[in-house]
């Protein structure tokens, strides 16, 4: 089964960057990119090595966040 996860994208004035965070994995998984593109490579890339990372520790894998419409 594929999971979908959410990826979080801000621009930061103060740091001139794009600031990626993924949400299901915590307040501590960010990556950022000089341009939007390099961001969403990056937040790729942090997302399979967290994957990765969880099955090797036979940690249950967040669930994804959904969007609900009313």
């Amino acid at each position: 089964m594929k999971r979908r996860y959410s990826i979080l994208i801000q621009w930061s004035d103060e740091d001139q960057k794009y600031i990626v965070s993924l949400p299901e994995f915590g307040p501590y998984a960010h990556t950022h990119g000089d341009t939007y593109e390099e961001a969403v490579k990056n937040a790729q890339e942090v997302l399979e090595l967290l994957i990765e990372n969880y099955k090797e520790q036979n940690r249950s894998l967040p669930q994804p966040a959904t969007l609900r419409q009313a």
